[in-house]
Order: C-alpha cells, then structure tokens, then sequence
C-alpha cells in the first residue's frame, strides 16, 4: 500500500439512488428520496461553474449544500490514503492536482465535486 496521501474538500449530494438517503439537513431522507441523480448532477454543475468562475467558493457552498457531515468543515475530509474511500472517490481525488476541482463523481453515497487540496 502506498503511503503517498491527499487532502480533499468535496460537496456531496445525495439522491434517490445513495445507499443511505438521509443526511444532517434531511435526517427522514424526505427530500433526498424525491431529488433524481439528474437533479443531483445539474445542481452540482451549476456550484462547480461557480466555484470556477470564482462566484462561489466550495467551502461555502458545502458548508450550506452538503449532503455530507464534513459541510460543517466546509466540506474538508482531511488527509486520507488510498483504500479509505470509495474507489470512484479515491481515484478523482488522487488524479487530481492541488487546487483543481474535479467533475462529477458517482459513487455509492451519491455525487460530489471534489478539490484537492493537498
């Protein structure tokens, strides 16, 4: 296993197809269930064209919009290796360059964008 790590931000949302369509802002899952992976995917476009043209910063968006525990920390999973996240995830986030935002990755928790920033 390679001791090579990486840090990431990522804005997470879920969608009728997530293995656990709850969250902290929708804990009964109301919401989640009735928002379509499509939905899912036109949000996160709109939030990476704005984090792109500098409108918007992913912190804040996640902060607001993630469907993940870590919106508290702006969307911050601290450092990971490789084999701690979903395969999907990990490959994007390890492919990625610090700084630079990824396009929309699926995995089983649902879509996300993601910034390496370590």
């Amino acid at each position: 296993m390679s001791s090579e790590k990486v840090r990431a931000s990522h804005l997470l949302l879920k969608h009728e197809g997530s293995r656990r369509p709850a969250s902290w802002k929708d804990p009964e899952g109301k919401l989640i269930k009735q928002t379509s992976r499509n939905d899912a995917i036109a949000k996160l476009n709109a939030f990476r064209a704005d984090v792109l043209s500098g409108k918007a910063q992913l912190a804040d968006l996640a902060a607001v919009h993630s469907d993940c525990n870590s919106a508290k920390r702006g969307g911050d999973l601290g450092w990971f290796s490789r084999g701690q996240m979903q395969e999907a995830f990990e490959k994007a986030t390890f492919g990625l360059n610090v700084g630079e935002l990824s396009d929309i990755v699926d995995t089983d928790s649902g879509a996300h964008i993601i910034m390496r920033t370590g």
